[in-house]
C-alpha cells in the first residue's frame, strides 16, 4: 500500500513513532482511512517547529485516536509516577478507581475487569508497555518519549503538576500553582514541611494530591485550607505521626492513603468525610479505630491491617453496609471477629481477618454461601486454638 510507505516516511524513521502510529491504524485496511491519517500527521507536523516538538505530535495522533474515552484519562494518569517507574498494574487499576476514572460497575472485580481492558488498550497502541518486575508481578512502563507527550498534554488540560521522583528538598513556588491546576504529584521525593508562604491562596479546582515517599513529618493545619474540591489524598509512606483537624474541611475526599506511615499513631474524627469510600492505613501504629468512623456509610474499602490496633469498637462493622474489600491483621490476637459483625456486609467481595474461633468462622462461611449478593470472597482465617492459617475462596 503506498500510502502505508508514506505514513511510515511521514515517522522520519523513528522507530518508536513507527511502533505507536501502526499500533493506532492496527487491523485497518481501508485505503481513505490510511491517507486521511496520513493527511493529519503532515497537518500536525507543519504546526510545530523543533525534532523534539514533532515527535510529540506523532505520538499525540496515537493518544487522539483513542476510541475508548476512559483511556484517555487513564493513560495521561500514569504521568504521575517518576519517569522509567515500573507501575504494578493492580495498584495502577486501583487508582483509577479512586479517581473516577473507571464508572461504578456494581462489584469491585467488574471495576478492575474493565481496569484490565483499558490497559489492554493502551498496549495495543504502544502506549504502555506490559513487563514483569524483579518480584514476578506485573508491571506498567511509559517510554520516556510517549512520557513527554502525555505531559505535554496534562501541561495544557487538564492541568498537572508533576515533580515525581526528582530529589525535590522543598515544595513547588506558589507561582506554579496555578488555580486551574487539578491533580499534583510530588511523589517519592525529600519534601520535609509546607511552609504557609510557599503554598497556593487558590486551588479551587484541586482534586488530586499525591505526597506519597515523602519524609515529611508534620502536615499544618492551613495545607487544605484553600483546597475545596479535593477527593484523593495520600500521604503513604511518609513519617507523619499525627493528620491534622483540618483534614474535616474537605467534604469532597474519597479517598485517604496513609499505608507505610510507620510514625503514625494519632488521627482525628473523620465524621465529616461522609464522602470517603475507601481508607488505607495498613502499617500505620495507631491503637484506635479513629472517631466518626460509623458515619462513613460510602466505604467501599477499608484496610485496617495494623499490628497494634486494640479494638474494633462493637457495631461499627455492620454500619458499613456498601464495603467490598475489608482488612485486618490476621497476627493482631486483639482483632477476632463474631460472624454477626461480618454477614451485613452483603457487598463484600474480598476479606482478610480473624474469627474468635471454628464456630464463628464456619457461620460466617454458611451465611456467605447462602448470600448469592456475594460472587467472589477470598478469606485467611487465622485460629488462636489450632494455630493454623486456612483459606477458602
Amino acid at each position: 500500500m503506498p500510502t502505508l510507505k508514506l505514513v511510515v516516511k511521514e515517522c522520519v524513521g523513528l522507530p518508536l513513532t513507527i511502533v505507536v502510529v501502526a499500533g493506532t491504524m492496527k487491523g485497518e485496511d481501508n485505503p481513505i482511512i490510511w491517507k486521511n491519517a496520513l493527511g493529519e500527521l503532515k497537518e500536525r507536523i507543519g504546526k510545530v517547529e523543533g525534532v523534539e516538538a514533532e515527535v510529540i505530535e506523532r505520538l499525540k495522533f496515537s493518544f487522539d485516536h483513542l476510541k475508548d474515552k476512559q483511556a484517555k484519562p487513564c493513560f495521561l494518569y500514569c504521568t504521575v509516577y517518576p519517569e522509567d517507574f515500573e507501575i504494578e498494574m493492580d495498584e495502577l487499576i486501583e487508582c483509577w478507581i479512586e479517581e473516577g476514572f473507571i464508572d461504578d460497575m456494581g462489584t469491585r472485580k467488574e471495576m478492575k475487569g474493565k481496569g484490565l481492558t483499558i490497559l489492554k488498550k493502551l498496549e495495543d497502541n504502544c502506549l504502555l508497555e506490559n513487563i514483569t518486575n524483579v518480584f514476578g508481578e506485573p508491571c506498567i512502563k511509559m517510554h520516556d518519549a510517549v512520557r513527554d507527550m502525555a505531559l505535554s498534554i496534562t501541561s495544557m488540560n487538564p492541568r498537572y503538576i508533576v515533580q515525581a521522583g526528582l530529589q525535590l528538598k522543598e515544595l513547588p513556588k506558589r507561582g506554579q500553582w496555578s488555580p486551574d491546576i487539578e491533580k499534583v504529584s510530588l511523589m517519592h521525593n525529600s519534601i520535609t514541611e509546607f511552609p504557609a508562604d510557599v503554598l497556593p491562596t487558590k486551588c479551587q479546582l484541586l482534586t488530586t494530591l499525591l505526597l506519597r515517599g515523602n519524609p515529611v513529618k508534620e502536615i499544618p493545619y492551613y495545607l487544605f485550607m484553600n483546597m475545596p474540591c479535593l477527593s484523593v489524598l495520600n500521604f503513604s509512606f511518609t513519617k507523619i505521626e499525627s493528620l491534622s483537624n483540618s483534614i474535616s474541611e474537605l467534604k469532597n475526599l474519597t479517598t485517604l492513603l496513609l499505608c507505610g506511615c510507620e510514625e503514625l499513631r494519632d488521627l482525628p474524627c473523620l465524621s465529616m468525610l461522609q464522602e470517603l469510600k475507601k481508607l488505607d492505613l495498613h502499617w500505620t501504629k495507631i491503637e484506635e479505630v479513629p472517631e466518626g468512623m460509623v458515619m462513613l456509610v460510602k466505604l467501599r474499602y477499608l484496610d485496617l491491617d495494623v499490628s497494634t490496633l486494640k479494638e474494633i469498637p462493637a457495631g461499627l462493622l455492620p454500619k458499613l453496609v456498601h464495603l467490598q474489600h475489608l482488612s485486618f491483621d490476621v497476627n493482631n490476637e486483639k482483632i477476632s471477629l463474631k460472624a454477626e459483625e461480618i454477614e451485613p456486609l452483603k457487598k463484600l467481595e474480598c476479606f482478610t481477618g480473624s474469627f474468635e474461633d471454628i464456630n464463628e468462622f464456619n457461620k460466617f462461611i454458611s451465611s456467605m454461601q447462602q448470600s448469592k449478593k456475594i460472587s467472589s470472597s477470598t478469606i485467611c482465617w487465622w485460629a488462636q486454638i489450632m494455630g493454623v492459617v486456612e483459606g477458602i475462596k
